[in-house]
């Protein structure tokens, strides 16, 4: 398999709208668009411009995702935002776990942005120990650990993920997505919504607290306790749907 052949469902999603509001929607790590599709065909649905991209490396094989690093998914999370400004006036950044820090990491680097939804979200680095941990796995030749994807209560609902971790990636996130960005939620002014599972079991829910306690704008928080990591997929999704879409329109009516 190469990175052209796609995994069923992991193919991009893009929508052009009939308002001027654009919602820019991005998957986690390991994951892919099917992660957030129901979101993003929802805002579709409503009206707003939609750009749901694959991130490079994810869809295909955990092997191509190797060759991969934070500065991939961002530079494509930069350039999808980009592409939805050509068509929307006013954009919202939302995303899933890996995708929220995408999202927020979008909102940093394009302050135009309007609001910000977050599912999950990564935000606390690692302690020096986990990384010090991974970066000896990596040197002891590990390539990949036991998957993460498809926490889901729902079990009718599979995630199209891939069923190992890659450890140099993971790292990347870590060391080059998660620890420049810990002391700048303070910085961002738009409002954010966010969502966090009360049973997590991919990302503490304590990551969710810390970006609602050190954000610098308003937040709006909803705990879920149905679901589990990808609630987007799991119990709350319509919930998710429906408040994310009340969201859109309310911050992008100012």
């Amino acid at each position: 398999m190469t990175d052209t052949q796609l995994i069923p469902g992991a193919e991009p999603f893009s929508h052009v709208g009939t308002a001027s509001t654009g919602a820019l929607v991005l998957h986690g790590f390991t994951g892919s668009p099917s992660s957030v599709r129901l979101q993003a065909a929802a805002l579709a649905a409503a009206g707003h411009h939609v750009e749901s991209p694959r991130l490079p490396g994810h869809g295909t094989q955990v092997d191509d995702m190797l060759r991969t690093t934070w500065t991939d998914w961002s530079t494509a999370a930069l350039d999808a935002h980009d592409v939805l400004a050509g068509r929307a006036d006013q954009i919202v950044v939302m995303g899933l776990s890996m995708g929220g820090t995408l999202a927020l990491f979008t909102a940093l680097h394009r302050p135009t942005v309007k609001g910000v939804i977050c599912v999950n979200p990564v935000t606390i680095p690692q302690p020096d120990d986990v990384v010090t941990m991974l970066h000896e796995m990596i040197a002891d030749g590990a390539d990949v650990a036991p998957g993460v994807g498809s926490d889901i209560a729902d079990p009718d609902v599979v995630e199209v993920a891939y069923d190992g971790t890659p450890l140099a990636p993971l790292l990347s996130l870590v060391d080059d997505g998660l620890a420049p960005m810990a002391g700048r939620f303070g910085e961002m002014r738009m409002p954010l919504r966010l969502f966090t599972s009360r049973q997590d079991h991919v990302v503490e829910p304590a990551n969710s607290e810390n970006l609602a306690a050190t954000y610098g704008g308003e937040v709006e928080h909803t705990w879920l306790d149905r679901s589990y990591h990808v609630a987007t997929q799991d119990y709350d999704r319509d919930l998710i749907n429906d408040e994310s879409a009340r969201f859109v329109a309310r911050v992008t009516s100012r």
